[in-house]
């Protein structure tokens, strides 16, 4: 490993958040859902990317299943590794925001205390926390991937709702329950609270 004096950063000589987001004529956010597995995370996340691409928005889709098949495939689901899961995330997140892009983020991220060491990575100002809301119940009856069947066998250890803890998020800007809202109206939902905060408009020179 590199002793730290050996490493010497130049983020102050790159160039800024703010000239990506002017060439991009968007303001950069980290969306971060949360939420249970099959509360509609990811259905949502990759409707609510369709539709921004169609309003001209950039974004970056990253989603619990597909990281963990790559850049993380290395994690279990051990408190330590689900820290790790969501450390490195949010430090793949925040390249993407230094890009300028909005990152629509899909992750179960079970504790305020994982979300709030993505809130620090990411930065306050940057990080807009979306609660997708639905019971264990609920989400058992749709088990869309077998996983809570899987689960109550034991063949699924440390799972999430079952033999592991979720804490309701006590610092997110929006809650979308997906036991009221169809899929379609929980996006409306979203876009109608995070339009206003990344439709970033410039004069074009």
């Amino acid at each position: 490993m590199l002793k730290q004096d050996n490493i010497h950063p130049i983020f102050d000589r790159t160039l800024s958040l703010k000239d990506k987001e002017a060439f991009l004529n968007q303001t950069a956010k980290v969306i971060w859902l949360t939420g249970l597995s099959g509360s509609g995370k990811s259905t949502i996340a990759i409707e609510l990317e369709k539709r921004l691409h169609q309003k001209g928005i950039l974004t970056q889709l990253l989603d619990g299943d597909n990281i963990r098949s790559g850049i993380n495939n290395n994690l279990g689901f051990s408190d330590a590794d689900r820290l790790e899961n969501i450390r490195r995330i949010a430090e793949v997140s925040k390249l993407f925001l230094n890009c300028g892009i909005v990152t629509i983020n899909s992750f179960v991220s079970p504790t305020n205390d994982v979300r709030d060491l993505a809130r620090l990575i990411i930065g306050e100002e940057n990080y807009y926390e979306i609660y997708i809301k639905a019971s264990v119940e609920a989400c058992e009856k749709r088990d869309v991937k077998g996983l809570y069947v899987k689960a109550r066998r034991g063949e699924i250890k440390d799972f999430t709702g079952i033999s592991a803890p979720f804490d309701e998020p006590n610092k997110c800007q929006l809650i979308v329950d997906t036991e009221l809202l169809s899929i379609q109206e929980s996006v409306e939902e979203i876009l109608k609270n995070i339009l206003p905060i990344i439709n970033y408009q410039v004069e074009k020179k």
